[in-house]
């Protein structure tokens, strides 16, 4: 299983982890969480980690080194510290994980060579729009506690998806009984604006009712022409103890992207005689009048009741709508290197919803057997999902592309006809009960099991096509086990897998079975300077099968043409990570990774090539507090190894960036960004279609924040 690898020697590695020595550290401290359902006692080791319990993997409520997988944590800190915006983000400053951006709107996240379909709210499984076109990668995290990444297949508790990674967004809580809270206002490159504020309080005398408000306002214009866009975001919780054993929260967050001229695809990456082209960082293919515009509203409730016996019951409720209407130009084909000529267009007006309801319920708590004490979770899961999309014929002649050379997006817009064309008009259906218990065979070694019964359905019309397809009673194992070599060190072992259910029939018609996604695992947890300091090391191996591949010289029954599938052992992927954060010395905070895999076929060809196959990120900032304790500089590096597609290839990069802070007094602080320090040019795509898309110049970002 994990003794195939042929890759990097890890015996420097190793011999960090076992032969780390403490230095000085501060102490790590003790706060009471004011959270009613959960009364855990919380220790905060630094500002890029805590030991808070995490349930994206298990849903048991366990630490991060408690869980059998690989987890990173992008934290509150962290996110101040490198002024992340987006979800995208957060996903390239975490160990592990790939963005691939598409457009302006729309991004590919990827992990140990497999594309990341999984994310979830506070624990709770939500699905993105079909084809995520909806803005959700772009989703604004001034609203979120942290963001979690979960490393491996996520079936127990995700269901259905791809065995990479699920991202767990933790939304902000109303835990304040005083009035407390930050505004902040920013600027940066291209005229870039911000204002933000993030206000809690309590709302009676005794602080049973809290409050919180986050809301943000940002516009900017781009690197890119005619690129501009604005965002608005408006989160509200309201957090009550309806006993002293049972919370109640609800609330709702808002998101609206309007940006004017964004694209559609990306540059054209040959000219007719083929050789390559060589466009202005700032060139784009949209127009004057092209438009994306998003909108994503979430509600929700969570009830949290403990038990007389300490068990906790846990409900919560999440009704999502994403919508979206654009207008916009697809240029495709090669150029003449002399007139600038031969490209081709297609246009496109739609606009579309979805709807999603979700309830979720969750038993967990703690038994006693054999004189040892175990733990467990019980939980059940019901989500329905409605997807409408319709488009708009182009009347009349369509003009010209004509010289791109001289291309400014002052691009005809067509006369669009008034009837709406439903494209998509989809529903899908998930239910899924799962358990799994922490089985305690003594104080060193534990071992979890637990599975999951799944179901995944959707009906509809695709594009005119009747489609029925999915799968149910699907059974998903989980196992993991867990030994502490000393008080510091644990090595860990799990299997985990995670199913998709594809449309893709057979010679005779059938269905095939769901794709399966099968992720073993082993590594080293350690931790050092009381806990102010941890490691890991993860070494694993995820195969794939039931994926579809032509059955040659066989159609699907009752079509023309329709080439017929079959079911075929997939892709593996084999790799190792390793990753430190914490806080080593007094004011030294760090998270630092590096990642390397090898994903082929069952014919050993290389896929999903355009996914980087080595990695390195590093954040650092160092507060000077025998110099100058007011100031603190930091700094990081992504780099990240050759990637390419059917024929545009981009070398290996890496992207440094730098920040600064100041702080003033207690309540006030400024604080400098530089990202791509060294104005590093590269792609941030490299698309199948013979196209690619650079990546972000160097840029900067300059902020105050008044706290109270």
């Amino acid at each position: 299983m994990l003794n195939s690898f042929k890759l990097l020697p890890l015996s420097a590695v190793i011999s960090l982890i076992v032969t780390s020595s403490p230095i000085l550290a501060q102490d790590s401290t003790t706060i009471k969480s004011a959270e009613k359902g959960s009364l855990e006692t919380i220790t905060v080791t630094g500002s890029f980690t805590v030991n808070e319990v995490v349930d994206t993997a298990t849903g048991l409520g366990l630490t991060l080194r408690e869980t059998p997988q690989s987890v990173t944590v992008i934290t509150k800190q962290q996110i101040q510290d490198q002024a992340l915006d987006t979800i995208i983000d957060t996903v390239n400053s975490a160990v592990g994980v790939s963005s691939e951006a598409f457009d302006n709107v729309r991004n590919n996240l990827s992990s140990r060579g497999f594309e990341i379909s999984n994310y979830q709210i506070d624990e709770v499984p939500i699905a993105w729009s079909l084809a995520a076109n909806s803005g959700e990668t772009i989703s604004d995290v001034s609203i979120y506690e942290r963001v979690e990444f979960v490393r491996g297949a996520t079936g127990l508790l995700t269901g259905v998806g791809d065995p990479s990674a699920s991202i767990n967004l933790v939304r902000k809580h109303a835990t304040s009984t005083e009035l407390t809270g930050n505004v902040s206002a920013a600027i940066g490159s291209w005229d870039n604006r911000e204002i933000k504020a993030d206000i809690a309080t309590g709302l009676n005398d005794s602080g049973s009712v809290r409050g919180r408000v986050v809301a943000k306002y940002e516009e900017s214009d781009s690197h890119m022409d005619l690129y501009q866009d604005e965002t608005k975001v408006l989160y509200g919780v309201i957090e009550a103890d309806l006993t002293e054993n049972t919370l109640i929260r609800f609330g709702g967050s808002y998101q609206k992207n309007t940006p004017t001229s964004p694209t559609w695809g990306n540059l054209p990456g040959f000219y007719t005689d083929g050789t390559k082209t060589d466009w202005e960082i700032s060139k784009t293919t949209a127009t004057d009048w092209s438009e994306w515009d998003t909108e994503n509203t979430n509600l929700f409730v969570n009830l949290n009741h403990v038990l007389s016996n300490g068990w906790e019951l846990v409900a919560n409720y999440n009704k999502i709508k994403y919508m979206k209407e654009s207008k916009l130009v697809y240029l495709w084909g090669t150029v003449d290197k002399e007139t600038g000529e031969g490209l081709g267009s297609s246009l496109y007006k739609s606009k579309g919803d979805s709807d999603q309801d979700s309830i979720d319920f969750q038993l967990k708590g703690d038994y006693s057997f054999f004189s040892q004490q175990h733990e467990f979770v019980l939980g059940a899961l019901y989500s329905n999902q409605s997807t409408v999309s319709t488009s708009y014929e182009t009347l009349g002649d369509i003009a010209d592309v004509g010289n791109f050379f001289e291309w400014d997006g002052s691009f005809a817009e067509p006369t669009w006809g008034d009837e709406e064309i439903v494209d998509v008009d989809m529903d899908t259906e998930q239910k899924g009960l799962y358990g799994a218990t922490r089985l305690s065979m003594s104080d060193s070694f534990k071992v979890i099991v637990g599975g999951r019964i799944a179901s995944w359905e959707r009906k509809g019309s695709n594009y005119s096509v009747d489609t029925e397809f999915g799968d149910t009673g699907v059974f998903i194992p989980y196992t993991g086990a867990l030994y502490d070599l000393t008080q510091n060190h644990r090595v860990y072992i799990s299997y985990t897998e995670i199913f998709k259910p594809q449309s893709a029939q057979d010679r005779n018609g059938d269905f095939l079975a769901p794709i399966e996604g099968k992720s073993y695992e082993a590594g080293l947890k350690s931790s050092f300077l009381d806990d102010m300091f941890h490691t890991n090391l993860a070494l694993y191996t995820i195969e794939q099968d039931n994926v579809a591949q032509a059955d040659p010289g066989y159609i699907i029954p009752g079509t023309i043409n329709s080439q017929a599938q079959r079911a075929a052992e997939g892709a593996t992927s084999r790799g190792f990570e390793f990753e430190v954060v914490g806080q080593p010395v007094d004011g030294w905070n760090i998270n630092a990774g590096y990642s390397q895999f090898e994903a082929e076929d069952a014919d050993d060809v290389k896929v999903n090539t355009q996914m980087p196959r080595k990695q390195f990120k590093l954040f650092t900032t160092y507060r000077l507090i025998s110099l100058h304790p007011d100031l603190t500089i930091g700094g990081g590096i992504n780099w990240q190894s050759k990637t390419y597609g059917q024929s545009v290839e981009q070398g290996a990069y890496a992207l440094v960036n730098f920040m600064a802070r100041y702080d003033i007094n207690s309540n006030m602080q400024v604080q400098l960004n530089v990202n791509n320090l060294l104005d590093e040019e590269y792609y941030s795509r490299v698309a199948s279609r013979d196209q690619y898309r650079y990546g972000v110049p160097k840029n900067y970002n300059l902020s105050f924040n008044y706290s109270f």
